[in-house]
């Protein structure tokens, strides 16, 4: 089978709680055994009633030196980091980005898209498929994440306005027959064509989430029963309560908070929110349906400077500064530069428990696109997807599917 790998002197985070002096045992890319005290062992054994035995005295062992060792960072909404970007529509953009947040804790993603032309999403279907086969050194790759066209012009962002439009129900099904590894679609709910688009995503395991959006409470609740289950990027991009005449309505921030089955996402950098929203999101979703996101675009892990949000072809410039990306008149944020530990990190100062911000940022995405039986905590017969920090969230470690990908010890 191969020699098994030893995790042991680790205050190991798992869904039980923690364990203090904690062992964990890798073998074929799998998590075999999680216990207390350091145990000795390198060959499976199993018994006549099918119970595994660890046996043998020969293990590569990994000392925590004390630090936390956590299910591995799931990053289910980013855009680039390391200088990179997906919509640089290539094999090297995409190991890049990989790469660069894998030496943060990340060990797995969703490769994001920004609102472009049908033939560049085309285009990037296939070297999505390249990276991934290529991929042996950064975060894996779970499928792909498309935000947009179909989003609200009035809550564009800075996706491009040249592309958004309403879903069109011949487009979308040439995109979802074009390409199965789509995982998540971000979409306004209240467009015209929205609820079917969402149906349709739904009946292929799609996540469809609510994004860009002006949507009050009534629609983004019709939004819901037809799929929309998830708010991309929390708070950013969409309303909360709008007085209309002399009226005043929920919005879709309300809607989200009220609706118990509803996931959030948000992007805990400490800038896009302050420590007073991320409490309030907390208390009122939980950790369970609560997602950390970097939404990091390319200057992610990059000194402050100039950078561009998009592509290099024909991206936006904008200023790196203040652990935020801004357009050039500062009239405004154009991206996040966020990396994983700088979530986790974030949450603790805010006062959540650190074994919920470590929740967060593992199980609870893990879930959301339907990966909980493989990934996202630390148990026998999950990946074995590692990190190693210490009580400062400083990466020592990150172990993809059993292997030592990034070492800081």
């Amino acid at each position: 089978m191969g020699r098994l790998k030893k995790i042991y002197n680790g205050r190991v985070v798992t869904p039980f709680g923690v364990i203090g002096n904690g062992v964990v045992v890798m073998d074929g890319g799998k998590i075999v055994q999680v216990t207390e005290g350091r145990i000795a062992g390198t060959s499976l054994e199993i018994d006549a009633d099918g119970a595994l035995g660890i046996d043998a005295d020969d293990a590569l062992e990994i000392d925590a030196g004390g630090r936390w060792v956590v299910p591995g960072f799931i990053d289910i909404h980013v855009h680039g980091g390391g200088g990179h970007d997906f919509m640089d529509g290539t094999v090297e953009a995409f190991l890049g980005v990989a790469e660069t947040h894998a030496r943060y804790g990340t060990t797995a993603m969703l490769p994001t898209t920004l609102t472009c032309s049908k033939e560049t999403l085309f285009g990037l279907f296939g070297i999505y498929r390249e990276a991934q086969r290529q991929n042996v050194k950064g975060a894996q790759f779970l499928g792909l994440h498309l935000e947009g066209p179909y989003l609200a012009m009035s809550q564009r962002g800075a996706q491009d306005p040249r592309y958004i439009r309403n879903p069109d129900r011949g487009e979308y099904l040439e995109i979802l027959e074009r390409s199965g590894d789509i995982r998540r679609w971000s979409a306004a709910p209240e467009l015209e064509g929205a609820l079917g688009f969402g149906r349709e995503l739904r009946s292929r395991g799609i996540v469809a989430a609510l994004a860009h959006t002006d949507a009050l409470y009534q629609e983004a609740l019709a939004g819901y029963e037809e799929g929309f289950t998830l708010a991309t990027h929390f708070y950013s991009c969409m309303n909360g309560v709008t007085r209309r005449g002399v009226y005043r309505y929920a919005g879709a921030v309300e809607f989200a908070y009220l609706t118990e089955g509803m996931d959030v996402e948000i992007i805990a950098d400490g800038v896009h929110l302050p420590e007073e929203l991320l409490r309030l999101v907390y208390r009122i979703k939980g950790p369970g349906r609560t997602a950390l996101i970097t939404d990091a675009m390319r200057a992610a892990g990059m000194p402050d400077g100039e950078s561009i949000l998009g592509s290099r072809r024909d991206g936006i410039r904008v200023i790196v500064e203040d652990g935020v990306a801004k357009l050039p008149d500062r009239s405004a944020f154009a991206g996040s530069v966020a990396t994983a530990d700088r979530l986790v990190r974030v949450m603790i100062k805010a006062g959540i428990p650190l074994t919920d911000a470590v929740r967060m940022m593992s199980e609870t995405p893990a879930r959301i696109i339907g990966m909980e039986d493989r990934k996202g905590s630390l148990v026998p017969g999950m990946d074995a997807d590692i990190v190693l920090f210490d009580d400062d969230i400083g990466i020592a470690m990150t172990i993809i599917a059993g292997e030592v990908v990034y070492e800081n010890i």
